[in-house]
Protein backbone atom coordinates (compact mmCIF):
# COMPACT_ATOMS: atom_id res chain seq x y z
CA UNK A 1 0.00 0.00 0.00
CA UNK A 2 1.17 3.69 -1.06
CA UNK A 3 1.59 6.15 1.93
CA UNK A 4 -0.59 8.94 1.10
CA UNK A 5 -0.20 12.40 2.28
CA UNK A 6 -3.36 14.73 2.92
CA UNK A 7 -2.89 18.66 1.84
CA UNK A 8 -5.22 21.33 2.91
CA UNK A 9 -4.93 24.42 0.43
CA UNK A 10 -6.79 27.35 0.25
CA UNK A 11 -5.85 28.13 -3.05
CA UNK A 12 -2.88 27.98 -5.42
CA UNK A 13 0.22 30.52 -5.32
CA UNK A 14 2.06 29.75 -7.99
CA UNK A 15 1.44 27.49 -11.32
CA UNK A 16 4.10 26.77 -13.84
CA UNK A 17 5.39 23.88 -16.70
CA UNK A 18 8.65 23.04 -17.15
CA UNK A 19 9.79 20.40 -19.95
CA UNK A 20 6.23 18.95 -19.97
CA UNK A 21 5.86 18.79 -16.05
CA UNK A 22 2.90 21.18 -14.46
CA UNK A 23 4.04 22.28 -10.84
CA UNK A 24 1.66 23.80 -8.68
CA UNK A 25 2.09 25.28 -5.23
CA UNK A 26 -0.77 25.05 -2.72
CA UNK A 27 -1.00 27.79 -0.63
CA UNK A 28 -2.98 28.23 3.14
CA UNK A 29 -3.77 31.18 4.90
CA UNK A 30 -1.38 31.67 7.29
CA UNK A 31 -2.21 33.11 11.02
CA UNK A 32 -2.20 36.97 9.78
CA UNK A 33 -4.44 36.11 6.89
CA UNK A 34 -0.96 36.17 4.29
CA UNK A 35 -0.84 33.08 2.04
CA UNK A 36 2.05 30.76 3.10
CA UNK A 37 2.84 27.14 1.03
CA UNK A 38 1.19 24.19 2.22
CA UNK A 39 2.76 21.71 -0.62
CA UNK A 40 3.36 21.22 -4.39
CA UNK A 41 1.05 18.94 -6.86
CA UNK A 42 3.03 17.87 -9.38
CA UNK A 43 2.08 16.09 -12.96
CA UNK A 44 2.95 15.11 -16.35
CA UNK A 45 1.50 18.31 -18.63
CA UNK A 46 -0.66 15.60 -20.49
CA UNK A 47 -2.63 14.91 -17.39
CA UNK A 48 -3.78 18.35 -16.34
CA UNK A 49 -6.61 18.09 -18.79
CA UNK A 50 -8.19 15.11 -17.38
CA UNK A 51 -7.63 16.49 -14.18
CA UNK A 52 -9.10 20.18 -14.48
CA UNK A 53 -11.94 18.67 -15.96
CA UNK A 54 -12.15 16.07 -12.96
CA UNK A 55 -12.25 19.38 -10.68
CA UNK A 56 -14.86 20.95 -13.13
CA UNK A 57 -16.92 17.70 -12.63
CA UNK A 58 -16.65 18.06 -9.12
CA UNK A 59 -17.63 21.60 -9.35
CA UNK A 60 -20.74 20.83 -11.16
CA UNK A 61 -21.83 18.03 -8.47
CA UNK A 62 -21.13 20.68 -5.65
CA UNK A 63 -23.24 23.62 -7.24
CA UNK A 64 -26.27 20.83 -7.93
CA UNK A 65 -26.39 19.67 -4.46
CA UNK A 66 -26.39 23.72 -3.25
CA UNK A 67 -28.94 24.38 -5.51
CA UNK A 68 -30.90 20.92 -4.30
CA UNK A 69 -30.56 22.28 -0.71
CA UNK A 70 -31.79 25.91 -1.57
CA UNK A 71 -35.05 24.39 -3.09
CA UNK A 72 -35.52 22.13 -0.18
CA UNK A 73 -34.88 25.05 2.19
CA UNK A 74 -37.80 27.10 0.41
CA UNK A 75 -34.57 29.80 -0.50
CA UNK A 76 -34.60 31.35 -4.05
CA UNK A 77 -32.38 29.55 -6.26
CA UNK A 78 -29.98 31.09 -8.17
CA UNK A 79 -27.80 30.81 -11.66
CA UNK A 80 -24.48 29.61 -9.66
CA UNK A 81 -22.89 28.78 -6.56
CA UNK A 82 -21.15 31.54 -4.51
CA UNK A 83 -17.65 31.86 -5.73
CA UNK A 84 -14.89 30.19 -3.68
CA UNK A 85 -12.37 32.94 -2.27
CA UNK A 86 -9.21 32.88 -3.64
CA UNK A 87 -5.81 33.60 -2.14
CA UNK A 88 -3.80 35.94 -4.31
CA UNK A 89 0.06 36.77 -3.79
CA UNK A 90 -0.24 39.85 -1.00
CA UNK A 91 -3.68 39.48 -0.92
CA UNK A 92 -5.87 37.87 2.23
CA UNK A 93 -8.46 34.99 2.15
CA UNK A 94 -11.86 35.57 3.25
CA UNK A 95 -12.91 33.39 5.78
CA UNK A 96 -16.06 31.18 4.23
CA UNK A 97 -18.49 29.16 5.92
CA UNK A 98 -19.18 25.76 5.08
CA UNK A 99 -23.11 24.01 5.23
CA UNK A 100 -22.18 21.20 5.19
CA UNK A 101 -20.33 17.61 3.38
CA UNK A 102 -20.72 15.86 0.48
CA UNK A 103 -19.54 12.60 -0.63
CA UNK A 104 -18.90 11.88 -4.03
CA UNK A 105 -17.34 9.07 -6.39
CA UNK A 106 -17.94 5.12 -6.76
Amino acid sequence: MTDQTTLFADGMMEANVTHGVVRITLAQAGADGKPMPAGKLVMPLVQLPAFANGLIGLLRQVETKLKEAQAANGAPVTGAAPAAPSITAGGEAPAAPVGGAFRFGS
